[in-house]
């Protein structure tokens, strides 16, 4: 079954393997029935236990794997694809065209720009003197066209320029330049080999 929670909007040719949860309620919503839930386009493909929360509007063609998690406030745009038991914690903002691969963990405040592919088990920070969220929590930049390979882990704050790649296993503490590829713990920065660019 769809347990629908808040005010949901499903477009056309929606492909849903029950049990799908839309419109869970946030704190603030929590005991209310009429409240904006869910919004998503033309054509998604969303599979056995996927959870979406309020306040989440999502383009067409979107498709997740199994157990995908997404928090409140969130903004999806078209044909992204968020993998198995990936986390979206909230008050995200993802681009057309990403691929988010399986148990990836995206904090809230972060932002991923077009095109961008996250290999599975890549972790995203937020917060950079945990657990005391101070100065702010605040997520990476991923600019469009990124890649990050599997297992990685950025830092808060950290910007991905454009085009830019990041090795599976890495651990990214600054800023990476557009065009450029961060690899070790902690990155450091090489030409990126000519058959992964993407500019």
């Amino acid at each position: 079954m769809i347990q629908h929670y808040g005010n949901n909007k499903i477009g056309k040719g929606a492909q849903v393997f029950e049990p799908v949860i839309l419109g869970f309620p946030s704190r603030e919503f929590l005991g209310k029935t009429d409240y904006t839930g869910t919004t998503i386009g033309d054509d998604a493909v969303l599979r056995t236990g996927t959870i979406i929360y309020c306040n989440v509007i999502i383009g067409d063609n979107f498709s997740s794997g199994h157990n995908v998690l997404i928090r409140e406030n969130t903004t999806i745009g078209n044909n992204t694809a968020v993998g198995t038991s990936s986390v979206i914690e909230g008050t995200c903002t993802i681009g057309d065209n990403a691929r988010i691969q399986s148990m990836v963990f995206i904090p809230t405040h972060t932002e991923i720009g077009n095109g961008v592919f996250i290999g599975p088990h890549a972790v995203l920070t937020n917060d950079r003197f945990p657990p005391t969220g101070k100065p702010e929590l605040k997520g990476p930049f991923l600019e469009n066209n990124t890649t990050i390979g599997a297992h990685a882990t950025i830092l808060p704050s950290v910007r991905i320029g454009e085009g830019a790649a990041v090795a599976a296993g890495s651990v990214v503490t600054r800023d990476v330049p557009a065009g450029m590829l961060a690899i070790g713990a902690p990155a450091r920065f090489r030409e990126l080999p000519p058959e992964m660019r993407r500019l």
